[in-house]
């Protein structure tokens, strides 16, 4: 039997990394990486920020040009855009970017991360804008989504790298995909918990706690309405919303209900006369016959009609 010398694969674990930002969340993002095997460099305007990763292990760079310089792959976790363009512009005028996979993880909106892709890609930089659907403590929880959009090329080459944050779902070439869903989904929280709080206040007026209200909510919220979402989906999709389980007029008969048992306990009902105005205006363009998803249809407005 001969023997065949090779080298092995290097191991996503000794991929170098470069962090820039070390805010809650970049520091979360550089403390997994450590934590994971990854040489990791990081950089941040503020250096004490710096002292607890340093103690773990990481290497502060003294510039971002010494942070970029140091990674092939460099994520960047800054307050906002200006931010951004403040630590990369020098850098990137001085060629620092070229041959470089940059992974903006910074909040925006869906349009400047498009821009940020097109200015990537002047400067010689692989670029992939990403949106982190945690909290801090969430950072390493296989659990947890990060959604990215942009250089496909760039997530595959770092999918291992990018695992060890969370579970990485990419949603294709359009840069600022990843933003856009980050915004829907948020959206989708802040009315979930405030609808939640709204019947969490309504129930323990009358003596339930919480607790108790919250184990009924998750079941609802898991079974029956998980269910109506999955059905109305492709309704949206086909622009038809046969009204075969719950017409928009029904619904407003409904809320009736809950608009009187707040007011009768003394729970603010502005979420609910928002909600029942909105079913009015479906109504009223309409749609009273049709499911609730044809309230999409009001939420769209006259130009995507």
């Amino acid at each position: 039997m001969n023997a065949q010398h090779s080298h092995p694969a290097p191991s996503p674990a000794s991929t170098p990394v470069t962090v820039i930002g070390l805010g809650l969340m970049g520091s979360a993002l550089a403390a997994t990486l450590l934590d994971r095997g990854h040489p990791t460099t990081v950089w941040n305007r503020s250096p004490q920020k710096a002292k607890p990763l340093a103690d773990a292990g990481a290497h502060v760079a003294a510039t971002p040009e010494d942070a970029v310089a140091a990674s092939g792959l460099v994520l960047v976790c800054v307050l906002d855009y200006d931010a951004l363009h403040a630590v990369l512009d020098p850098l990137a005028e001085a060629g620092g970017l070229a041959g470089k996979s940059l992974v903006n993880l910074t909040s925006g909106a869906p349009e400047q991360a498009v821009e940020m892709a097109a200015w990537a890609g002047r400067h010689g930089a692989g670029y992939l804008d990403g949106g982190i659907m945690t909290t801090p403590p969430g950072v390493g929880n296989p659990e947890m989504m990060f959604l990215y959009s942009g250089s496909e090329a760039v997530f595959e080459a770092h999918r291992p790298t990018l695992a060890t944050l969370g579970d990485p779902l990419y949603l294709g070439a359009e840069p600022g995909m990843a933003s856009l869903y980050d915004s829907a989904l948020l959206g989708l929280m802040w009315a979930t918990f405030t609808g939640w709080l709204h019947g969490t206040a309504l129930v323990t007026s009358d003596g339930t706690t919480a607790a108790d209200f919250t184990r009924i909510a998750l079941r609802w919220l898991t079974g029956a309405v998980s269910g109506f979402v999955t059905t109305y989906a492709p309704q949206v999709d086909a622009g038809r919303y046969p009204g075969d389980d719950a017409t928009v007029d029904v619904q407003i008969t409904a809320i009736d209900h809950l608009i009187h048992a707040a007011h009768a306990r003394g729970i603010d009902n502005s979420l609910p006369h928002l909600l029942k105005s909105t079913m009015e205006r479906t109504a009223a363009a309409g749609h009273g016959s049709d499911s609730y998803a044809s309230v999409i249809e009001a939420l769209r407005g006259p130009k995507r009609r």
